[in-house]
This record gives structure tokens, sequence and C-alpha cells, in this order.
């Protein structure tokens, strides 16, 4: 199972790649919580980098309806910086749940990918 993982992730970073243009926006999903990073691979830095923890309690719902904010979030904070496009990097998790509603919130707050 691991080595299965490891071969889609190693698959999906060959091909996306971050550079001070396109910032690579990586997701990281625990079982408890989603992690998102903007990070430039030429200069091997991450420029932002937020999780469910800096949502705050006010914030109600399923893991889905949270990941959808999480994706807001790093929007604004991405647009606060001055970035407008990334590409999207899902690692080894399939396009889907938690994942899929990262992209969405971070397309709805205006990044493009």
């Amino acid at each position: 199972m691991k080595n299965k993982k490891l071969r889609r992730k190693i698959r999906v970073r060959s091909k996306v790649q971050g550079s001070s243009a396109r910032l690579r926006l990586s997701v990281y999903r625990s079982n408890k919580f989603i992690y998102a990073q903007l990070i430039n691979d030429e200069k091997r830095e991450t420029i932002l980098g937020v999780s469910e923890k800096n949502l705050g309690e006010n914030i109600k719902g399923n893991k889905s309806s949270k990941a959808k904010e999480l994706g807001l979030l790093l929007a604004r904070l991405a647009r606060g910086k001055k970035i407008k496009t990334v590409v999207f990097d899902r690692g080894s998790y399939a396009y889907h749940g938690r994942v899929e509603k990262v992209a969405e919130g971070a397309r709805e707050g205006g990044l493009k990918f």
C-alpha cells in the first residue's frame, strides 16, 4: 500500500513543478486535518502555508466544508501577497472529496490553475 502511494506521488510530482511565476499548491490530508502550502520549487521555499487549525473554532460543518473554507482562506492570503496563478499538486490523493474541495475554494477565492 505504501509503495503504491509513493509511486502515485512521484508520478504527479514529475509532471507538476512550481516556479516563481506559478507556485505549486500542495495539499496534505491527514485523518483529522487538511493542510495546504504554496511552494516555489526553484528556490525550494514555502511561501505560504495554512491548515484547518488556522480556521479557528467558528467554522462548523463536516470535513469537506472545512476544506473548502481552507481553500478560500489560502486564496485570500495569496491575493494579499500578489499571487494569482498556481499549479495544483494533489500528491498521492485522488482528486475527490476534501482535496477537490480545497481546489474549489481556492478557485472561488480568485486563484487560477
